[in-house]
């Protein structure tokens, strides 16, 4: 973990910031509300409902990241979440890790490079089954490193 977060020290892609539990629960509030959301538009949009099952993923990934006190910075913030999240959460984590930096690559096509880009309903349910698993090993994770903290 050391070797990782001093390549990103160096890179200047994360910071040292005092960050309170308060925000780190609040990420994973924002994360749980995110896969509702997700849920709720699967059949209505599956771009939106991808997005949303990202940005679950990628705020369970912050709040890993808070809860070592540090914050991703500079323009690669989210590949700084999964590298970070995936260091963290270990090998066993390393196939969910992989398809939270393939999502983090297909909605940065659809966001900005190629608009109107299909996002087939099979994409969207797998997106949606991972960001589960994410947020829920995420949020486990931050419990057992401080167990006397409540998170909800």
């Amino acid at each position: 973990m050391k070797p990782l977060i001093d390549k990103l020290k160096k890179a200047k892609l994360i910071a040292e910031e005092k960050i309170g539990f308060d925000q780190i629960v609040k990420h994973l509030e924002r994360a749980r509300k995110d896969l509702k959301v997700a849920e709720a538009n699967l059949k209505i949009d599956s771009e939106a409902s991808y997005n949303y099952a990202y940005l679950a993923m990628l705020r369970s990934g912050r709040a890993i990241m808070f809860s070592f006190g540090f914050r991703p910075i500079d323009g690669q913030q989210h590949k700084t979440v999964v590298s970070f999240a995936e260091a963290v959460l270990g090998k066993e984590f390393s196939e969910l890790a992989a398809a939270f930096d393939r999502m983090r690559k297909f909605r940065n096509r659809f966001t900005y490079d190629e608009p109107g880009i299909l996002v087939s309903l099979a994409q969207t349910e797998q997106s949606l089954k991972n960001a589960k698993q994410f947020v829920e090993r995420a949020t486990n994770f931050i419990k057992n490193k401080d167990p006397q903290k409540r998170l909800f």
